[in-house]
């Protein structure tokens, strides 16, 4: 059996458009055990802006470490790990990686940190950016180079990835794509793009597995929980030819570009992704960390009543995400990740509360409603107003926004139209 040589590697952690220095990231191997440590800087200790940007760190000096609770989990700090690649992301590095180790079988095997070293900096998910002690970001573009593409170029992206998922791509296919992927997602294909008004976007392509329109499917949701009352990442469909395209806004950059600090619910609530985690306990996080604690927790609940009604149950901790505000204080980000499973059960992958366990039933939300700030007049407005913009869910998919056709709705009515939205409508005595 080979012998892995340990390996010390040390990246600087700045944040924001101008790249101010925040703390020092050590990531360490030994054998086949890797972990991490962050250390603070001084100036940033001292910036009267400072805040902590992820929720397992401390606001003090001195090196924090961190280990992986579970195989599942990640070697870096929560924030930190936030902008790593997804699944998708990771399996164009591993075959890039692969098809080099062929033409030279002495290429180290890749580390943690080699696959959070690879998302190009322009794209990174947040605030946070890394850089070399040289000054060189992670991951940058040659001078006069553009990593990442505009829309444009969306289908040389798509036929790229399909050509990934088919098992036929080139070297060049996945030079092409690599570091275009996305940290906000998982295993499905998609790229970070620059849509036609200069804003970062995701462009999400239908699967060579896809049984039915996922992408109008997302789009479709999207436009909905807008009409719910929920704040969600704008999203459209782009066609190229007859394949639907989702491309949906990047909510973590302003109209001028600059990054806003993100971190996910999951490293808010410094959770494994091996537990049970409730939503009251991300109701009590938005309530010790949130800058407006009441709006958040009933935009919260207004969005569990929305996943029960559509059958959105990939609602796990890494689906939802937090914006910072100022001082530490934290914003609930816009929606993302929403889709329809017509052919799942409707169980909420994380609990209501650790009492209650998965949210099948819209009774049990309106019973929980007061831990969301929410009396029973105003629970049952908002089940109203969310179960009306549910209802319309075939005038808004057949319209010009989302385009699916008549033979389609089939594929997805049982999302839409269920026992749930039946008791619901009793409830409202509609």
């Amino acid at each position: 059996m080979a012998v892995i040589a340990p390996i010390r590697q040390q990246v600087q952690l700045c944040i924001g458009k101008a790249g101010l220095p925040v703390g020092s990231l050590v990531y360490v191997r030994q054998g086949r055990r890797e972990n991490s440590a962050f250390a603070y800087d001084a100036g940033w200790l001292a910036n009267s802006a400072r805040f902590n940007v992820s929720a397992d760190l401390q606001l003090t000096a001195g090196h924090q470490p961190h280990r992986a609770t579970s195989p599942h989990d990640s070697v870096f700090h929560g924030a930190i790990a936030d902008t790593a690649p997804d699944a998708w992301g990771r399996r164009l590095i591993a075959r890039d990686h692969a098809k080099r180790r062929k033409d030279d079988p002495k290429l180290p095997a890749l580390t943690e940190l080699d696959y959070l070293l690879a998302v190009d900096d322009s794209s990174r998910v947040g605030a946070l950016r890394l850089r070399d002690p040289d000054g060189s970001w992670h991951r940058a573009a040659a001078a006069g180079r553009r990593s990442t593409p505009p829309l444009i170029e969306l289908e040389r992206v798509f036929h790229a990835s399909r050509a990934v998922e088919l098992g036929q791509e080139t070297a060049e296919d996945l030079r092409y794509l690599q570091g275009k992927g996305t940290s906000l997602g998982g295993m499905r294909p998609k790229c970070t793009l620059v849509d036609e008004d200069g804003r970062l976007a995701i462009g999400k392509f239908p699967s060579v597995d896809d049984a039915r329109s996922v992408t109008r499917g997302e789009v479709l949701a999207l436009k909905l929980a807008v009409q719910a009352g929920i704040d969600a990442a704008p999203a459209r469909v782009v066609r190229l030819g007859e394949v639907p395209v989702a491309v949906i806004r990047r909510f973590d950059r302003n109209e001028t570009d600059g990054r806003i600090p993100y971190q996910s619910a999951a490293s808010l609530l410094q959770a494994s992704r091996e537990e049970d985690r409730s939503y009251t306990e991300v109701a009590d996080a938005i309530r010790t960390h949130g800058h407006a604690p009441t709006q958040d927790v009933r935009q919260l609940w207004r969005r569990l009543v929305f996943n029960l009604l559509i059958t959105n149950v990939d609602d796990h901790l890494q689906n939802h995400g937090f914006l910072h505000v100022s001082q530490g204080q934290w914003r609930l980000a816009p929606a993302f990740d929403i889709n329809p499973f017509p052919d799942k059960e409707r169980e909420s992958k994380t609990w209501l509360s650790e009492q209650d366990g998965p949210i099948t039933d819209v009774r049990m939300l309106l019973a929980r409603a007061p831990y969301f700030a929410l009396g029973k007049a105003e629970a049952l407005a908002v089940l109203a107003e969310v179960h009306a913009a549910v209802a319309n869910w075939r005038q808004v998919a057949m319209g010009p926004e989302v385009a699916l056709r008549p033979a389609e709705l089939d594929d997805f009515a049982p999302a839409f139209e269920h026992q749930q939205m039946d008791a619901a409508a009793a409830l409202l005595g509609r």
